[in-house]
């Protein structure tokens, strides 16, 4: 019985141990990685800014470029996620897919908040594109909000990691 309760007070007194020493040491770790520089904030702003002017170029390789090889989409309305650079290219460049254009792209950037390796933005979008199908040519709009989790690279860039989107009411014309 005198063993047991020796035991368990050793066992709490390592895990009360543990903790301080984890929480100190985390508070060490956190002024070594401060907060974004505001160098780091405009490479983000960059980065969505080069995924917006891509799509409305209408290259897919551009687009491709704002997100790291281990990407992944959240898309709208509990779709599954989309993993990795290659399933992203099918998911939205899918070949023999209908013509498809993005004629209009508004991004806010609303928030940026992170450290210097990792990071999320924040915003609204309203997107517009046009689709021909059986030689119709119609026209969608939809207003939406997005987060991004964005991660610096070795190289000092930043990319997008993880993209979730959601979409308001969409139009057809």
């Amino acid at each position: 019985m005198r063993n047991s309760r020796i035991t368990r007070w050793s066992g709490a007194l390592l895990i009360s141990f543990l903790f301080c020493v984890g929480v100190s040491s985390g508070a060490g770790a956190k002024s070594q990685v401060d907060g974004l520089t505001s160098d780091d904030e405009k490479a983000i702003r960059a980065t969505i800014e080069a995924y917006r002017t891509a799509w409305l170029a209408n290259d897919s390789k551009g687009v491709l470029k704002t997100f790291t090889d281990d990407a992944v989409l959240q898309p709208a309305h509990g779709t599954p996620a989309v993993v990795g650079i290659v399933a992203i290219e099918r998911y939205w460049f899918t070949p023999g897919g209908p013509p498809t254009t993005i004629t209009e792209l508004d991004i806010t950037v609303d928030q940026v908040s992170g450290n210097r390796t990792l990071a999320f933005a924040r915003g609204l979008d309203r997107v517009a594109w046009t689709v021909t199908e059986g030689g119709v040519r119609r026209r969608h709009f939809h207003p939406g909000t997005y987060l991004n989790v964005m991660k610096k690279l070795l190289d000092g860039s930043w990319r997008i990691q993880v993209h979730m989107w959601d979409d308001g009411p969409e139009r057809v014309d």
